[in-house]
């Protein structure tokens, strides 16, 4: 059934958000809550996927969020979402969060983290995607890292 869906590269699907972090989305320390922040990378994510297979889809892992450094109040995140792995019915994202300190004009990487999503039909069963057809070394790289992991899990 894949194999009739046209191929895709990642480059068709990234998604750039760029948020301002508000009083409403931080903790006691001025930091923005880890929740929010997990919920602005699942939303990009999610739109990446959309973008890919033109078909809904709900979040089924996610791969090591590591908050690497605080992301304050005032500060703008851009939060960059990227297929990385398709299999029949599920698609793999690397999105990263850079947040901007926009008085001292430095911007640092805050978070990677691996979501996987499958996608859906209109009666909410998963469906198949198109394939990814990766580009760049990188892509290549990355593609075969995730199909390695994927046999892997599948072998267990």
């Amino acid at each position: 059934m894949q194999n009739d869906i046209q191929a895709k590269t990642p480059s068709e699907s990234v998604v750039i958000m760029t948020e301002l972090v508000l009083p409403s989305q931080i903790n006691l320390l001025n930091n923005l809550l880890g929740g929010q922040l997990m919920h602005l990378m699942d939303m990009a994510g999610s739109m990446a996927c959309k973008r890919h297979a033109g078909l809904e889809n709900a979040t089924i892992a996610v791969d090591n969020i590591e908050f690497k450094h605080p992301v304050k109040l005032g500060d703008i995140i851009t939060i960059t979402a990227k297929l990385v792995w398709t299999g029949r019915t599920s698609m793999k994202v690397k999105i990263k969060v850079t947040s901007e300190d926009v008085v001292s004009k430095k911007s640092v990487l805050t978070n990677t983290a691996f979501f996987t999503f499958v996608a859906l039909d209109e009666c909410a069963k998963p469906i198949a995607v198109p394939p990814l057809l990766p580009e760049t070394e990188e892509e290549r790289e990355d593609f075969e890292k995730e199909q390695e992991l994927y046999n892997k899990r599948k072998i267990k």
